[in-house]
């Protein structure tokens, strides 16, 4: 299997009410994600979520702390996809949709109803409004010694 990192930024409205979701088209109907993506060749996680956040929604996003890191098999793909969810803050931009091939609809949604998108499970609802998180730590290549 190929493994596929996955990038998503977790964005809320000023009242931290609502998180911004987009509306995905797919070959078995539209679904709803967080803004993100794939990783591409030589990019880091930051530079993937920060890119895939302005294409699919038209904000520029500030990137911070991990929200959480899980992962999937998709056999019909073959893929191994890990799918890294960062906390991150709009600094600047406007809601737009520049690929409506791919994306139907930004909105703002509930963080009780983002959560079953987001796929929270039982165990862990409520995460998302508080502030449980782990840093993120790029090591530079020069960082690191054999």
């Amino acid at each position: 299997m190929k493994r596929v990192d996955v990038t998503y930024v977790l964005l809320f409205d000023e009242p931290g009410e609502n998180v911004l979701m987009v509306k995905n088209t797919g070959k078995n109907g539209s679904y709803y994600t967080l803004p993100g993506g794939a990783v591409e060749p030589g990019e880091t996680l930051e530079e993937a979520a920060i890119r895939e956040a302005k294409e699919e929604t038209g904000l520029d996003v500030e990137i911070g702390d991990v929200f959480s890191v899980s992962e999937g098999f998709f056999e019909d793909r073959g893929h191994h996809a890990v799918f890294f969810i960062f906390r991150g803050k709009i600094t600047g931009g406007e809601i737009t949709i520049s690929m409506p091939e791919e994306i139907e609809e930004v909105t703002w949604m509930n963080v009780q109803e983002a959560e079953d998108y987001i796929h929270v499970t039982s165990d862990t609802k409520g995460l998302i409004k508080r502030k449980v998180s782990a840093p993120y730590l790029l090591r530079k290549r020069s960082d690191i010694t054999s």
